[in-house]
């Protein structure tokens, strides 16, 4: 067991660097001391507050009483992924340990990030409520340009706070206001907390999100095999390809409840003279109910 501690003190920490590094919606991760554990495994359970406004004064009887309701609603994680591997010792002693030291970091950079910016985008896409436009294409930087101005003022008549709101964009849009280099461009990314590129393969309004397994099914005369084994998301069957969002922070529900990498030696490994690393994610992305006009979302038509 020691071999093992010592080896998970030496990976996790550069699989938190991993993750803030590679991740694109880090940024939007909330306070986890604001989510109370649930009654079950899978559960948050988040503090929600409603008020009454203003009423008429007296100057007689004063104050018009006033209620404030704080309530807790329970949620559900609807991320929970993993994966185990094996590395034969061999195979990590003629590699000089290459092989079984890199592994952890580029499984979190090349898998399970990207996966997790893209489910997170297509649920909140996919959220009641929130606000939405499209375009058959945004072929210049003041095509987009008017389509951002459009989002924020949206945004604005909505109310929504200008602290906090984050815009995510694809590159190619990206670079079309960039390449302007005008007051205007300059002006309207201003008005953003940050500006952070997505690549197009992360942004979707839908995702499939595959099994890692064989699934089998069909009629038994006629049975169907199909080979997820492969694992990792492709582009829903009628998914949208999303030209940028605006997403104020406060809107989402983001937590990780629970990353935990494994680590099996050699030593405790009783099936095989290999190490094994596992890794799973239980979390959550989903949008308050409340709050969807903190989300604006534009996509290809």
């Amino acid at each position: 067991m020691a071999n093992s501690i010592a080896l998970a003190q030496q990976f996790v920490p550069l699989l938190d660097e991993t993750y803030q590094q590679a991740s694109l919606t880090s940024d939007l991760d909330g306070a986890a001391d604001l989510a109370r554990q649930g009654a079950n495994a899978n559960e948050l359970i988040i503090p929600m507050m409603t008020m009454q406004g203003l009423g008429d004064y007296s100057r007689n009887s004063g104050y018009v009483e006033g209620d404030v309701t704080l309530t807790n609603e329970t949620v559900t994680c609807n991320f929970d992924r993993g994966r185990m591997f094996t590395v034969d010792t061999m195979d990590n002693m003629e590699t000089a340990g290459i092989a079984f030291g890199n592994l952890a970091g580029e499984f979190i950079r090349t898998k399970v990030v990207p996966e997790l910016d893209a489910f997170r985008f297509s649920q909140y896409a996919s959220a009641d409520n929130i606000s939405k436009a499209t375009a058959a294409t945004l072929s210049t930087g003041d095509a987009v340009i008017k389509a951002l101005r459009a989002a924020t003022t949206k945004m604005d008549e909505d109310e929504v706070p200008m602290e906090n709101r984050y815009l995510y964009i694809t590159p190619t849009l990206h670079g079309l206001i960039q390449d302007m280099d005008t007051t205007k461009s300059r002006e309207v990314l201003a008005r953003f907390a940050k500006v952070v590129d997505v690549p197009q393969t992360r942004f979707y309004t839908q995702i499939a999100q595959k099994s890692g397994k064989v699934i089998t099914g069909g009629a038994t005369e006629k049975p169907t095999t199909t080979d997820e084994t492969a694992g990792g998301y492709v582009k829903g069957d009628s998914a949208k390809e999303i030209n940028f969002m605006v997403i104020h922070k406060p809107a989402v529900i983001q937590f990780e409840k629970h990353v935990v990498p494994k680590i099996i030696t050699p030593e405790q490994n009783q099936s095989a003279d290999a190490y094994k690393f596992g890794y799973r994610n239980v979390g959550i992305a989903k949008t308050y109910k409340n709050k969807s006009a903190g989300i604006y979302l534009h996509t290809k038509a």
